[in-house]
């Protein structure tokens, strides 16, 4: 294991989670001192369990983007998708090992890096508190860590084979799409699919009897080094475990980020949703509009995605206009 060097494109992708802080620190350190951490939270049977299933969705007409928060999601704008089908959870460890089975497929991370060294992949791990923070500290670089190894070697994913498949380069999401017959979801199909209306499953809690509930999973406590883990998840959840919003869609906020279909500048492509490494003190991006971009060919043990497929008799069709 070792500190990540990153690429100057790296450090962007890993800076982009940490420009929160400035902004939304105080409001972080007030939530977590006044309570507002989710309580243990008691799981049903998680949607993630067994075969994909998919949610038809008939498109139509929806404000895209945010313009109170980070610059990347402005500006607010009418967006027009049309009707297909997303699948209801994350791809999981499961239904990858599948199409691993299949094809054989060997994941970005599995394979010898371009520059030469041995394969490996980003981890998180939480920096010693006692320690002077250093920015990204808690990114490592570590030679083994992979989709079936999510920490490294002598990890692995044999008690979470319904968790989100993790360390999922652009290129393997699009290869198992393809395999699936499926594709990626485009930005504005993701957006759409997550604000389910505006009406529940766009925020990190919601309010029962006067009091919050976790409904995605996201860090609990001081990022990144008090996880409290209230929500009795200290990473990933398996897929499907909270409610769904009301498009019947889950884990669409939290959990991991997922790969869509829009690129971003150079090699970078977007990725969506933001992840249980998000926290009210930093990142704040377990929001619809919230977007990053993310270099196509690193994976992290926090990346994971979902797929969609075009609606019968439906023709693909996307696109964003000016508010």
């Amino acid at each position: 294991m070792k500190k990540m060097n990153m690429s100057i494109g790296q450090t962007r992708t890993a800076v982009a989670a940490g420009l929160a802080v400035a902004f939304a620190g105080a409001f972080g350190i007030f939530a977590y001192l006044h309570g507002t951490k989710a309580p243990l939270a008691g799981y049903t049977a998680c949607a993630g369990n067994g075969a994909p299933f998919y949610v038809h969705l008939d498109g139509g007409d929806f404000v895209m983007g945010d313009d109170g928060f980070y610059p990347e999601e402005r500006p607010v704008r009418q967006a027009r998708v049309g009707p297909f089908a997303m699948r209801a959870t994350e791809v999981t460890n499961r239904q990858f090992t599948a199409f691993v089975e299949a094809t054989g497929y060997v994941t970005v991370a599995e394979r010898e890096p371009p520059q030469g060294g041995a394969p490996g992949s980003a981890v998180f791990i939480a920096p010693d508190p006692q320690k002077p923070l250093q920015p990204l500290s808690w990114w490592h670089w570590v030679e083994g860590a992979s989709w079936r190894a999510p920490e490294g070697p002598g990890s692995s994913i044999d008690v979470r084979m319904d968790h989100p498949v993790v360390h999922i380069a652009y290129e393997d999401a699009a290869a198992y799409a393809a395999w699936a017959g499926d594709r990626l979801p485009t930005e504005e199909e993701w957006e759409y699919a997550a604000r389910a209306d505006g009406t529940v499953g766009n925020a990190p809690y919601r309010v029962e009897n006067g009091n919050p509930v976790a409904s995605a999973n996201i860090w609990q406590g001081l990022f990144p080094v008090l996880n409290t883990t209230d929500d009795g998840h200290n990473g990933t959840a398996p897929a499907g475990c909270y409610d769904a919003n009301a498009f019947g869609i889950h884990d669409m906020i939290g959990n991991v980020w997922e790969w869509t279909d829009t690129p971003g500048n150079a090699a970078f492509g977007t990725i969506k949703g933001g992840s249980f490494l998000c926290a009210p003190n930093y990142c704040m991006r377990f929001r619809p509009a919230a977007r990053q971009a993310q270099e196509t060919g690193l994976g992290t043990n926090h990346i994971g995605f979902r797929t969609v497929r075009l609606a019968s008799g439906s023709q693909n069709h996307s696109e964003t206009r000016s508010h």
